[in-house]
């Protein structure tokens, strides 16, 4: 018989494939369930840091990262829509050991997919229904399956089906901004750094820039305000004359680089307070359906693979027995930190939006942004758990 745990993961996004391969690596067996046909992302990047690259790294994903990503180097600046520098943006924890890379979430994706087995990953799965008792936890699905587990984690995202079993959902308050994202070949802008990450901040606006895909693509995002609610969804059409006309008189590079953009997406910002609880029973929240944030400190992708591995690790250590009692510590381990960057996340979002009456107290924040992103990046949550 099957001593190992078995964990039935929902959502085949990055928080639910990193899950399953940190509990792989960890002996555990798992079932990811995608409602999709298929596995994929959108069309967009995300900026992956140390205390997520250090992690990945242990999954010997290190490699892959290199080849896949693309490393962010000193020259990385904070500035004012004139391109006047406020500060640098750090690019790697203290030691300098781990750097941060920008990479496109689909290249991401596949790379967590091809560590899997090819039965591990199950589409066409929309789940529907979950019960638990003292024995197992069981999943329904709108395909008619059934499926029993020791552990269900719902990684299912933002609109997660599964987080009402747990606690109340948080109510999404539309934050009054719409974000534009979008992919340029770096060729079409040759005169353009291919390993920097900028930022400019103006009124009640801001508009960043970094590579991916080992600098071939440069990935924009342009924060506006809107009294429009949009979607909370990454996949609305945006007007790319309108965006264009949105950043008129910033610095020439931000102008030069919307005057190639044809086909922007765009998504409306909702904020929620923390969730109050995580994990009930056999049931466990991770990533977006845990904590979902809004996107100023880049930390969406990062802290769910920090989720996937603190969970891992606290599940290899427990017996069928006390699997809720490992999730609870799981819970009490993570929130105050999610907790802690939901907030922060928040706050960085008025500070590049200069929603200050005084901007010299943001320019000083801003300067002295290393420090929070020290307490980000150097933070090893394996190394916190003794593993």
């Amino acid at each position: 018989m099957d001593q190992r745990l078995s964990v039935a993961i929902v959502g085949g996004g990055i928080g639910g494939l990193a899950a399953a391969n940190a509990m792989m690596r960890r002996g555990l067996k798992v079932t990811v369930f995608e409602q999709a046909p298929e596995l994929g992302e959108v069309g967009a990047g995300v900026m992956l840091t140390p205390n997520c690259i250090r992690l990945l790294q242990r999954m010997d994903l290190g490699a892959e990262i290199d080849r896949l990503g693309a490393r962010i180097t000193e020259g990385s600046s904070y500035r004012r829509r004139d391109g006047s520098v406020v500060g640098p943006i750090k690019t790697s924890d203290t030691a300098g050991q781990c750097g941060v890379y920008g990479m496109h979430r689909a290249d991401l994706l596949t790379m967590l997919a091809n560590r899997l087995p090819r039965d591990a990953v199950r589409t066409n799965h929309c789940c529907v229904g979950f019960s638990q008792d003292a024995q197992a936890a069981r999943l329904s699905f709108a395909n008619g399956e059934t499926f029993e587990a020791d552990v269900v984690i719902a990684a299912d995202g933002i609109h997660s089906r599964l987080q009402r079993e747990v606690v109340e959902p948080a109510r999404p308050v539309f934050s009054g901004m719409v974000a534009y994202r979008g992919l340029v070949p770096a060729d079409r802008l040759p005169q353009w750094r291919r390993d920097v990450h900028l930022i400019w901040m103006g009124e009640g606006k801001h508009f960043m820039v970094f590579p991916v895909r080992s600098g071939q693509l440069l990935n924009f995002v342009g924060f506006l305000p809107s009294d429009y609610a949009a979607e909370e969804s990454w996949s609305g059409l945006g007007d790319a004359a309108a965006l264009a006309q949105s950043f008129t008189g910033w610095e020439a590079p931000v102008e030069q680089i919307l005057a190639k953009v044809e086909k922007p997406f765009w998504w409306g910002l909702f904020d929620r307070e923390p969730l109050d609880h995580w994990t009930r029973g056999r049931l466990a929240l991770l990533g977006d359906a845990a904590h979902a944030m809004l996107p100023h400190l880049g930390q969406g992708a990062n802290q769910s693979v920090e989720d996937a591995v603190a969970l891992a690790a606290m599940l290899a250590r427990a017996q069928r027995s006390d699997v809720a009692q490992a999730l609870v510590a799981y819970e009490q381990m993570r929130r105050p930190r999610a907790v802690k960057v939901q907030l922060g996340a928040r706050a960085n979002g008025r500070r590049y939006d200069s929603q200050y009456d005084d901007l010299a107290q943001r320019d000083a924040e801003i300067a002295d942004a290393g420090t929070l992103r020290a307490w980000l990046y150097d933070y090893d949550v394996e190394k916190e758990l003794g593993c």
